[in-house]
């Protein structure tokens, strides 16, 4: 399959990796810095462009992997192709893409770096196609890459993607504070990641609701009290840890 892929960031640069190691002939990279798109496209043998006008109109797939703020307009700025155009957002609609003929979403559900490995085929990805023949098309590149690809709505990709944020983005900032707590004690981070790598190989084996721990659960009011007082001076560390106490002391009643 000819593709164009428009974006060189995180997602971009995974999937045209793996879609190159699939043997799929990427043509062009695209990015607003040029740099950026030919660091992307030295690596997949494709050519790099700055500008969309200079897109490819023969390709069999357009793959925007971009800023979800910024899809509307580079929608409205790309030629008119044939091929079938595909947006790799969570939580933006298919009908942003309306304007082709054949368009669609390929969605991978993970949290990417440029530079992070990743076991590709282990991660899920969702499509979307505005017809079956599209939607098909999607599913059979999806399990190319992947062994779990399935169908969902942009409202399903949009719940998902608000569980992703509760899930990985969240929690990752609840690692950040944990580890500005530790540093004004003069403790190393690593300390939790035992506590870390139980926490995470738990919810995989239970339910998050049985797997809950720590006093909000127990609602031991004492402890509490005693984090918030050692917490006096952060206000927004404290602030963060009164609304999660309540919210897990809530879901505990």
């Amino acid at each position: 399959m000819d593709i164009v892929l428009i974006g060189s960031g995180n997602v971009a640069s995974h999937l045209a990796r793996v879609l190159y190691a699939a043997k799929h002939q990427i043509l062009q990279v695209y990015s607003r810095t040029i740099d950026n798109a030919h660091i992307l496209a030295k690596e997949v043998n494709a050519d790099s462009i700055d500008e969309l006008q200079q897109i490819d109109v023969q390709a069999d797939l357009y793959i925007l992997s971009i800023k979800d703020d910024a899809m509307a307009e580079v929608v409205e700025q790309m030629p008119d192709v044939n091929g079938l155009v595909v947006h790799t957002a969570g939580s933006v609609s298919v009908d942003v893409l309306s304007r082709f003929k054949n368009y669609g979403v390929l969605y991978p559900f993970q949290t990417f770096i440029k530079s992070a490995e990743l076991q590709f085929d282990t991660i899920p990805i969702l499509v979307e196609a505005n017809t079956t023949a599209n939607a098909s098309l999607l599913m059979r590149l999806g399990n190319e890459l992947s062994k779990r690809v399935l169908q969902a709505s942009s409202e399903q990709r949009g719940a998902l993607h608000i569980s992703a944020v509760f899930a990985c983005n969240f929690v990752n900032h609840m690692y950040r504070l944990g580890e500005d707590v530790l540093k004004e004690s003069g403790l190393p981070f690593e300390l939790l990641h035992p506590l870390i790598k139980e926490t995470a190989n738990k919810v995989l084996r239970m339910s998050p609701s049985v797997a809950q721990t720590g006093p909000a659960s127990r609602n031991d009011q004492q402890i509490i009290q005693k984090h918030l007082n050692q917490l006096e001076g952060q206000e927004e560390t404290q602030q963060i840890y009164r609304i999660l106490t309540d919210s897990i002391v809530k879901h505990n009643e």
